[in-house]
């Protein structure tokens, strides 16, 4: 009897991510869904809105700009400057997301995916009702 080789699925070439601000944070903090961020992270990037986002969470639970940068440098993101383009996409989606309560930060992280026909890594559930909008995976 022949049986046929298993062969692990890859990739696209043309598969990448937008990685949304909770996803990058709990990949900082190994929550549960780290394992998936981790593995996308050679595929995806990141708003310059999301950097600050996460940015100013970290300095809110007391970390320095040092340890800031070593917590993300190592994570090698690919930042998208937030260009005019992205941010009036980013406002637009504002009237489609507002019953949702996503926030800027989010809006330019589904805007970007769109934009880049990727798709948008997040830990929130409530963005599973957007898809509409962009490709979305909730990672727990």
């Amino acid at each position: 009897m022949n049986s046929l080789p298993i062969v692990a699925r890859k990739r696209s070439v043309s598969e990448s991510f937008v990685l949304d601000s909770s996803a990058v944070l709990c990949l900082i903090q190994n929550e549960p869904g780290a394992s998936l961020v981790r593995e996308a992270l050679p595929l995806s990037c990141l708003s310059a809105v999301n950097l600050a986002e996460i940015t100013s969470k970290l300095s809110e639970w007391g970390m320095d700009n040092r340890v800031i940068a070593s917590a993300l440098d190592p994570l090698q993101l690919r930042i998208i400057p937030f260009d005019a383009t992205q941010a009036r996409a980013c406002g637009m989606l504002r009237q489609t997301t507002r019953r949702l309560g996503l926030s800027l930060g989010d809006r330019a992280c589904l805007a970007l995916a769109a934009n880049l026909k990727a798709t948008a890594l997040t830990t929130d559930r409530a963005w599973s009702a957007v898809g509409d909008i962009a490709t979305v995976k909730v990672v727990r």
